[in-house]
């Protein structure tokens, strides 16, 4: 077999790595977040795991096109990740959040790292004890670095005893790989 045709299993996408930490390490799985919809390949994975899932993203198209898949325990929310608080009223169990530009969309529009650091902060507090938080962060763009480090930042100053965070990230690719970065609060 021509070794370029194989694929990686686990070194591949850091989205489906995130799909199987949530499918095998969280326990409860009734109210999740997708905090940034883009083509909604998120949304889909949360919503035939939990009972309900809120999904945000600014750009009208994006949600106009899930909306299409008629899902009874997805509700699409044309606004901004930052307002979580506005629209959620009640602790989840888990928060996802693929930062960037939507795929096959304009590459200007990209999430902000002020705007994604103030719903990460927002979303731990929404977070149930024993929920999990992944951010996959796509460094390969001028914001997608600021996203990194000022997020990465924050992370390391959360407190041991209530949060445990783990970065998972590809060693032997470029530096401007997507990470993956898990949060889980005790």
């Amino acid at each position: 077999m021509n070794s370029s045709v194989k694929k990686f299993n686990y070194v591949a996408d850091i989205s489906n790595i995130s799909h199987y930490i949530i499918r095998e390490f969280l326990d409860n799985k009734m109210i999740a977040v997708d905090a940034t919809l883009g083509n909604g390949y998120d949304t889909e994975f949360l919503s035939n795991n939990f009972k309900m899932i809120y999904s945000f993203d600014i750009q009208e198209n994006a949600c106009k096109e899930y909306l299409k898949k008629q899902k009874d325990n997805v509700m699409i929310i044309n606004d901004s990740h930052e307002l979580l608080d506005k629209y959620i009223k009640e602790e989840v169990d888990c928060i996802m959040y693929n930062l960037g530009f939507l795929p096959g969309g304009n590459k200007e529009i990209t999430t902000q790292h002020i705007t994604s650091l103030k719903s990460i902060k927002l979303g731990l507090k929404l977070l149930k004890h024993g929920g999990l938080m992944t951010i996959c962060i796509y460094r390969g763009h001028n914001e997608g670095k600021e996203e990194e480090h000022y997020i990465l930042d924050y992370l390391k100053t959360l407190d041991k005893g209530e949060f445990g965070v783990m970065h998972h990230s590809f060693l032997n690719r470029s530096k401007t790989s997507p990470i993956l970065v898990v949060v889980e609060k005790k």
